[in-house]
This record gives C-alpha cells, sequence and structure tokens, in this order.
C-alpha cells in the first residue's frame, strides 16, 4: 500500500508579512505581566446598554486613560541613530481584526486616535467599522494590502526604515499601545512577542465575570512596577469612569 504524501504549499504574502513582523518582534525583550479583575458590575453594566460596546472598546478607553497618568505608556525606544526614547502626546491603540481576503482569513490591523478621549459608542462603532467594511475600503486595510506586493529584499528595508528613521511616523503606523484578543473563539493568549511598548491580552471571564488582563510591555521602556500599576490603574477606570459611562448609556436606554 503507497504511503500517503504530504503536500508543498507556498507561504501566502499575509504569512510573509507576519514573518516580518515577527523577526522585528523578536528584538523587543518582552516581559508579561498579568492581573486577575472581577468586571461583575462592568459586565452587568454594559448588558442594559442598547448596544453593548465591544469589550475591545472598553479597554482601549480604560488604557488609554490611564496612559494620561503614566507617560510611560506613550513612549517609543529607539536605537537608532542613537538609543532614545520619544514620548507621544496622546494614545493612538492599535486593534487587530480578523477577515477574510482573498480567500485566506488575515488579521489586518488599524489604529485608533485618542482613545481616551471618545465615547464608548463611537469606540465600538469603529471597531464595527473594521469588521463590516468591505476589507478594499479600509484605509488601514490598504496600507497593509500594499505592504504584501513589495518584493521580500525591499520588504525587510521597509520595514526597518518605517520603525527607525521617523518616530512620529512609526507611532502613526504602528501606534503607542496594542489590544489582541482571540476570546471569540474560545481561547485567551498566553504570551505575545509584541513590537509595541505595550499589549493588552486578556483570558476569557470565567463563571463569577472575571478574566486574567495581561500586559505585555518592552522592558527597555516599562518596569514590572510600572506594568503592575498600569492594571491595578486599568482596574480601577473600569470600575469608576467607564462603569459611569455603561451606567449612563443603560440610562438613555431606559429614558428611550
Amino acid at each position: 500500500m503507497a504511503k500517503i504524501k504530504g503536500r508543498m504549499l507556498p507561504v501566502s504574502p499575509f504569512r510573509q508579512l507576519v514573518a516580518d513582523l515577527m523577526h522585528f518582534s523578536a528584538k523587543v525583550p518582552t516581559v508579561c505581566m498579568d492581573r486577575m479583575m472581577d468586571l461583575g458590575k462592568v459586565q452587568a453594566a454594559r448588558q442594559r446598554c442598547p448596544s453593548r460596546p465591544c469589550w475591545t472598546a472598553i479597554f482601549c478607553k480604560a488604557f488609554g486613560l490611564a496612559a494620561q497618568h503614566i507617560p510611560d505608556l506613550r513612549r517609543v525606544y529607539m536605537s537608532f541613530p542613537w538609543p532614545h526614547l520619544y514620548e507621544h502626546p496622546h494614545s493612538i491603540a492599535t486593534v487587530n481584526i480578523e477577515r477574510e481576503w482573498q480567500g485566506e482569513l488575515v488579521v489586518f490591523h488599524a489604529q485608533v486616535r485618542s482613545p481616551e478621549a471618545q465615547s464608548l459608542a463611537k469606540l465600538d462603532s469603529f471597531v464595527h467599522y473594521l469588521k463590516d467594511e468591505p476589507v478594499a475600503a479600509v484605509k488601514y486595510y490598504r496600507r497593509i494590502m500594499n505592504m504584501m506586493r513589495v518584493p521580500w529584499p525591499l520588504r525587510k528595508f521597509v520595514w526597518w526604515c518605517a520603525l527607525n528613521l521617523q518616530v512620529r511616523r512609526r507611532v502613526h503606523n504602528f501606534g503607542t499601545f496594542g489590544i489582541s484578543t482571540t476570546a471569540a473563539h474560545g481561547a485567551g493568549i498566553m504570551k505575545l512577542v509584541p513590537m509595541l511598548t505595550a499589549t493588552l491580552h486578556y483570558s476569557l471571564f470565567d463563571a463569577s465575570n472575571s478574566l486574567q488582563m495581561r500586559l505585555s510591555f518592552d522592558h527597555r521602556v516599562l518596569d514590572g512596577a510600572t506594568a503592575a500599576k498600569t492594571l491595578a490603574m486599568m482596574d480601577d477606570i473600569l470600575h469608576h469612569e467607564i462603569l459611569d459611562e455603561l451606567l449612563d448609556m443603560g440610562v438613555t436606554k431606559l429614558a428611550a
């Protein structure tokens, strides 16, 4: 009986781009911090909202508000032309969105400017726009698709220039922090190799409406104590500013 043979598959342009990302992310000395958060009150208030804001929007805003008080979260480590830190005046969140493109599931990313200054309703609307709008109509996705078309030898050089030459452009294209989740698929990310100074990722909710919030961070920019302080402040913000906004949204529903 003949043995069943495997098959060779080409690496798609998207997977090549992921390989590039991992190449540069591997240079970041990453540490992960976590904190168990009891979000029962936040969950209950969210359930009463007319259109429940997604957790990506909620956590983006909470982290952005924390970064107003902790400027380290808005900093980027730059090694060229000499080692230095750059501090951005406001947060830019990079969110990952899975979409189908040319028959392949692709994780695109897009930037949310100043999430701390936006309403949860507006942030939620933007996330739904990223999920539902035709891929070619989203400018953030077109930028990624254009990068996929760059030939391999030149693409690595373009990556390096984008990350090292113009820091304000780097922040514009990649953000000051990221948020990545697979909770919708029934699992949480335990470990990330992030390129940004800080990236949020979290577990699934348990029976008591608690979850493990994780922060993977660049140790050249943040220390463990700062990361722990960030998660504690996020927890506090979720139970005050965010909870108050969700309750207001629920009151608006009742009044209508």
